[in-house]
Formats: structure tokens, sequence, C-alpha cells
């Protein structure tokens, strides 16, 4: 009995920030492109071809995709019938999951007017800022500014990956919000404020956060106008970021890696 093949036409749809476009990339490259993702996906289901995706329409680096196609030849082992269409989709909707949601959050403290007034048991684990002025309805607006689909260049340091790393990322919550620390209750450390700062993305630059904690703590205090930090979001040139306004990395927290539920 001979095996069985079958050419299929796929159509898919796709977020073009993360890849390098449409076209297959050298596996060396950091960033890679859509058809190297539906390749892998396709061989997980075992094949007995080498798997060859031939797309429809290129598109470049960073644009997205309401609709491609492609075509795709897909032979199985002898005595297997060829994959049904629906089968075909939900094996490769499974194998090209959307990537998990990353949150972080950002922790620090107004009214601080010299470092070793932090609880013992606070060092190292936030920001001291010796402000006691501090609006959170600034950082509110101004994280407005932020939030959705940008170019980010400004708000990433520099290193050996940004040459491989598109700048355009999708930030898809920016809150700020008071918090209490269990040693805040005691009465010498009354006088401070505690404050969290999360962002929630599918992938962020290198330092961006702290970037982008800085320019909002800059706001809250007053030091940076929202019209500022829209100039510097709109530059879109990493030196033009002021080197003192970077947030330390003392504060800064990975608070969870969200996976989302499969769905058809």
């Amino acid at each position: 009995m001979c095996s069985s093949k079958a050419r299929y036409l796929i159509f898919f749809q796709y977020f073009g920030t993360k890849y390098s476009g449409v076209m297959k990339a050298p596996i060396h490259q950091n960033v890679l492109g859509v058809q190297n993702y539906l390749e892998d996906a396709l061989r997980k289901l075992r094949p007995v071809n080498e798997i060859a995706v031939f797309i429809s329409s290129r598109t470049d680096s960073g644009v997205h995709a309401l609709q491609n196609s492609a075509h795709v030849e897909i032979q199985r082992k002898e005595g297997n019938m060829p994959f049904s269409e629906q089968v075909l989709v939900d094996a490769l909707n499974y194998h090209l999951q959307s990537e998990p949601i990353r949150t972080y959050l950002y922790r620090f403290v107004t009214g601080v007017t010299h470092h070793s007034q932090i609880p013992v048991f606070e060092r190292n684990l936030c920001w001291a800022l010796p402000t006691q002025h501090f609006s959170t309805e600034a950082v509110q607006d101004a994280a407005q500014l932020l939030k959705g689909t940008h170019d980010f260049s400004t708000f990433r340091s520099l290193n050996s990956e940004t040459p491989f790393r598109s700048p355009v990322k999708t930030l898809q919550e920016v809150t700020v919000a008071p918090v209490e620390s269990s040693f805040s209750r005691h009465y010498c450390h009354q006088h401070m404020q505690y404050w969290e700062l999360t962002f929630q993305s599918k992938s962020f630059l290198y330092k961006q956060v702290r970037r982008m904690t800085g320019a909002l703590v800059a706001v809250g205090q007053g030091r940076l106008t929202p019209k500022q930090l829209q100039d510097l979001l709109d530059v879109r040139n990493s030196l033009a970021f002021p080197q003192n306004m970077i947030a330390p990395p003392d504060g800064l927290f990975l608070k969870e890696v969200k996976y989302e539920n499969f769905r058809n």
C-alpha cells in the first residue's frame, strides 16, 4: 500500500511585530519569519516527506496580515489517510498558540528623606524617592500615552540583540496603585507610601520597563510633563532618553507569566 500525500491550501493571520517578515529566516537569526513557525508546527505532525511551505504573498518585518495563504504537501506513513481539513486546522492552531502574557511590577516608596529610613526587610526591594508630592493622576494620564502598540526605541537600552529585535511592542496594561508594606504600619515608617507600577505585554525590550518606570515616576514628581513623555516616545532614539531617569533594578519584579487557554 502506498503512503498517502495531499496538498493543502492554508489561510493564516499573524501579528507581525515579533517576526522578521513572513518568509523563512536563517535559524541562527534571533528573529525568525512566520514560515519558520509554520514549518516547525507541520513537522510536529510527523510527515514522511520534508516539509516546505510555499507562501503566496511576502510581507516585511513588522507587517501584520489579516489573511495570508500558503500551500504545503504532507505525506503520511503508509496506511494512514490524509489529514482532514479540520484535523489540520486544529493541529496547527494548537502548535501555534500565542505567546504568554508577561506581567512586571515595579515597587517604589515616596516620603523617604534618606535611604537608611527604609525598613531593613524592604531594602533592595524598592526604589526610595525623597519626594513627598506624587501625583498618581498624572501618572495614570501619562501611562495612556505608552499603552497600545508603539515603536519603543527610546525606551530600550542598546545591546547585542538590538539589531535583531523589532522595537514595536504592544503594552496591554499600565497601572499605578498605592500598596501597603507590612512594615509601614510601624509608627516610625508611617510617613512612607509604597506604590506599584504594573506593566503587561507579550514581550519587552531590554530595560524597557525600567525606562518606562523612570519616565512615569518623573511625571508623578512633576519633573517631566506628559508632552515631554510623548516627545520621547516619538523621537524613537534610545540615546535621547535621559540616563539619570532610568529606574534602578531593585524594585523590578516579574510577577507572572500567564498562558492563554487554547481555543480553536
